[in-house]
């Protein structure tokens, strides 16, 4: 099968997150969640729509991809998590880039996550 050339891929958003909460919560936890309160929030098709994949998560801070038409979506479904496994926890989203390179060096790289 044929590659799509990149002018007719879906363009995509990288949202790098930090974890805030009062027990550590791992990389499935926070898939289960972030779809969860996303589909709370906007329903099924507009989540579906958004794209939501949670790419990475190491030590409290990660990256989430999304739709690049669907980031305020996004980061209103992010904002509503409240919990995770029944613990009190927010996802405060560091910033928006439009490659993981950058979202790393600009937002995660200083505290050492995801380093090269």
């Amino acid at each position: 099968m044929k590659r799509l050339l990149p002018s007719l891929r879906a363009k995509k958003r990288y949202l790098a997150f930090e974890l805030i909460s009062e027990e550590p919560a791992s990389r499935s936890d926070i898939v289960k969640e972030v779809m969860s309160s996303a589909s709370s929030l906007l329903g099924d098709v507009i989540t579906s729509d958004c794209d939501i994949r949670v790419l990475g998560f190491e030590n409290g801070k990660g990256i989430i991809q999304c739709s690049h038409t669907k980031v305020k979506q996004t980061r209103a479904s992010l904002a509503a998590l409240t919990r995770i496994n029944g613990k009190r926890a927010t996802l405060h989203v560091l910033g928006v880039s439009g490659t993981v390179k950058r979202a790393t060096e600009k937002f995660l790289q200083d505290e050492g996550v995801f380093s090269s």
